[in-house]
């Protein structure tokens, strides 16, 4: 099944690729001045397309910020859950059908789907640089690649997100240090690790930041995708993933499909360890109940992949304004601080805090995000930016047919 949609995300890339490029008839939008986009807005329909896994995260969306957007500027939010590659394919089928109306107006989006929907022309903008609460808090060189990528404003950022293992400090007081320590932790301890399934997120991010310790460290990957030094590389991430394979959760015959069941394992005591590219998920389950008190996160000190997730606008959005009132909201102070609060979701700020105002600043600082969650200057230490999109494909295919099939 993901082959055949990946053969057809290449053939429908391809062929829009090599398309003459039409004239944009959003341009006019795009040179209106912000007062007259969000007048425009308002009574529209924003249908937010994006990823629907984390209950917490869905529950902000529906309970905070759809009531804001219809208080603030008449704007109704329709949260739509649906995966990243699932709803990419929906919008090249519909340029390929020539519809010049889709049913997308907002997407939560990174990566590789990111420079799929670019290549094919199906974005909407520049908008980002239009946005005021992005001319006033973002800093622009932080959000001008995704994965690699060259952004050109076709995506607003609306957080960031470093990866973090989770612990039980009650059962495993002191967790790996590194990743030969987790190595040496796992065969010590059979039937007590695992991790989620590529391509889910989680699971792909874990296999990418195993990636760069196992070779040697990030940067010989940020010039650009080399084919002779992915192959030369990628073999010692197959042999590591293998060795531990036998001593995996289920002797590794199968995987969690998604971070959410390696979540429930762990709250169960079945496995020792879960993991989340959201410093504050550990945080956000003990107060909902679902983690001990007693759980705390950990990095690596060979490094913890960090990222900014962004939104786009398709080109084919009938609600273009209020797809960008929208963005511009999602980067305002108020929505970013609701954000950050764990009890929401503790999603970490994309905006510069240093940019804001003292109250606001303070109002970040004086943020509570609990016990469980590292502060940014842990994090910070051993921060590496993300892979680009062409190694982070090949690692996920690369898992299927050197780890899930042998």
């Amino acid at each position: 099944m993901r082959t055949a949609l990946s053969l057809a995300l290449l053939v429908l890339t391809l062929a829009l690729a090599c398309s003459e490029p039409e004239k944009k008839p959003e341009a006019a939008l795009l040179d209106q001045d912000f007062a007259a986009v969000t007048a425009k807005a308002k009574g529209q329909t924003v249908r937010w397309y994006m990823y629907g896994g984390f209950a917490h995260v869905n529950a902000w969306v529906d309970g905070y910020v759809a009531p804001e957007l219809k208080a603030r500027h008449g704007i109704t939010l329709e949260r739509v859950p649906m995966d990243a590659a699932v709803f990419v394919n929906k919008m090249l089928a519909e340029k390929a059908a020539g519809k010049a109306e889709g049913a997308i107006d907002l997407l939560w989006i990174n990566g590789e789907n990111f420079r799929n929907t670019m290549e094919a022309g199906l974005l909407f903008g520049p908008f980002a640089d239009k946005l005021p609460n992005f001319k006033a808090y973002v800093d622009p060189a932080g959000a001008a690649y995704d994965f690699g990528y060259p952004v050109k404003g076709y995506e607003s950022p609306w957080g960031r997100a470093q990866f973090v293992f989770e612990h039980d400090a009650a059962r495993t007081p002191t967790p790996p240090e590194n990743v030969a320590a987790l190595k040496a932790w796992i065969l010590a301890h059979p039937g007590r690790f695992t991790y989620p399934m590529p391509p889910d997120f989680t699971g792909s991010a874990f296999i990418r930041q195993l990636f760069y310790a196992l070779t040697g460290g990030y940067e010989q990957y940020m010039q650009g995708y080399d084919q002779a030094l992915f192959e030369r590389n990628a073999p010692a991430l197959w042999a590591w993933l293998n060795e531990i394979k036998p001593a995996l959760w289920q002797a590794g015959r199968s995987y969690p499909r998604d971070s959410a069941a390696l979540d429930t394992l762990f709250a169960r005591g079945e496995v020792d360890f879960s993991m989340s590219y959201h410093p504050s998920h550990a945080a956000s389950k003990i107060l909902e109940g679902t983690y001990p008190a007693t759980v705390r996160t950990f990095v690596p000190t060979d490094g913890s992949l960090y990222n900014t997730h962004f939104l786009a606008i398709p080109a084919n959005s009938p609600h273009q304004a209020a797809a960008m009132v929208a963005a511009d909201f999602l980067l305002s102070p108020e929505a970013q601080l609701a954000k950050f609060d764990p009890r929401n979701w503790g999603d970490f700020p994309a905006i510069d805090v240093n940019r804001l105002p003292d109250d606001w600043r303070n109002k970040f600082a004086d943020q509570d995000l609990g016990p469980a969650t590292l502060t940014p200057a842990a994090l910070a230490k051993v921060a590496v930016p993300e892979i680009p999109a062409r190694y982070l494909e090949l690692l996920e295919a690369g898992w299927e047919a050197n780890v899930l099939h042998r």
